[in-house]
């Protein structure tokens, strides 16, 4: 890449090296501009001779091209490329989804001195037509040579983010406690069905339930057999894990736990099960208030139908401090 001032006449087809405005403050062209005949005659009523501009070289694209080469092989999902000039590509999703994001990918081209891509964090929850990533290039020309082998790891990798679309679902929802289930539906239904809204659910599978093994294992059956996308479990008590009585009406019912205790405040005494593909959530004290909690990290992968394993669970320790 050559930078050089010339004459405006000389500069069709050539780079513009910085932003140029009039003697009154108004931005006649970009800074990465391509030059044009149109834009001589402007520069030309303006009194302007000379500009500074950049000429590719060989061996080197423009940050247009270069953005847009490596935005194509990114994502995959429901989600589409917008493209700004001065090297930037913008995703963003077509549809409600949760994004899932490979870190270490992200961070390997990151290292790179070409193209750097911004993303929303991993599991968070997007609404169709918001931004969730970006990616720009250094200005104006990087070498073709760079780009070729970052296209060629994310074909090889990649995608490095998805945009898994949350459609159609449902949620059954438990209310337990120690005396009267309807008690607990009194106290947790109001904030459940808001933070439900939040994602999109909007008429919960209810039920209540005395806080005793066979009831609990009994209305677990009765959500199970409707196959909603998730199941949260609402208690008024604080389960000391798979061997309370929650814990052990999963096991009744088939649900294989995969992970007690999560790395998260609010929403430590987390227990995720899964009866076959279907999650079920206890999660004692994060329904008593719509301030962000564990669920809120947990539910949108769950929603779009992802299956989070107990590894990914221990990874939310880093930003697990939510409040």
């Amino acid at each position: 890449m050559r930078a050089q001032t010339v004459g405006i006449q000389e500069s069709v087809g050539r780079i513009l090296s910085n932003t140029i405005f009039n003697p009154g403050g108004r931005k006649l062209l970009a800074k990465g501009h391509i030059m044009c005949e149109q834009d001589i005659e402007l520069l030309a009523t303006e009194g302007m001779n000379q500009i500074w501009v950049t000429q590719l070289e060989e061996g080197e694209i423009g940050e247009d091209d270069a953005v847009a080469a490596v935005a194509r092989e990114i994502g995959c999902g429901c989600m589409e490329i917008r493209l700004v000039s001065g090297g930037r590509a913008n995703l963003y999703a077509t549809e409600d989804c949760c994004l899932l994001v490979d870190e270490e990918l992200l961070k390997q081209i990151n290292c790179t001195s070409s193209v750097v891509i911004a993303t929303a964090m991993n599991f968070s929850y997007a609404r169709a037509g918001q931004r969730i990533a970006t990616t720009k290039s250094a200005p104006f020309a990087v070498a073709s040579s760079q780009i070729d082998a970052l296209v060629s790891m994310l074909k090889e990798r990649g995608p490095m983010i998805q945009a898994r679309p949350i459609r159609q679902p449902s949620v059954g929802v438990l209310y337990t406690d120690p005396v009267a289930g309807e008690r607990a539906e009194q106290i947790f239904d109001g904030v459940v069905r808001q933070r439900l809204e939040r994602y999109g659910v909007s008429h919960p599978m209810v039920l209540n339930s005395v806080e005793e093994e066979g009831n609990v294992s009994r209305s677990l059956r009765a959500l199970l057999r409707a196959r909603p996308t998730a199941v949260l479990i609402a208690s008024t008590t604080s389960p000391a894990g798979p061997d309370d009585v929650v814990g052990r009406a999963m096991a009744r019912v088939e649900c294989h736990i995969e992970k007690y205790l999560a790395p998260v405040e609010p929403g430590n005494l987390l227990m995720l099960g899964y009866r076959d593909e279907t999650p079920i959530i206890s999660a004692p004290g994060c329904f008593r208030s719509l301030k962000h909690n564990v669920v809120d990290l947990v539910l949108p992968p769950m929603l779009a139908r992802y299956r989070l394993s107990g590894w990914e669970l221990a990874a939310l320790g880093h930003g697990g401090l939510l409040s």
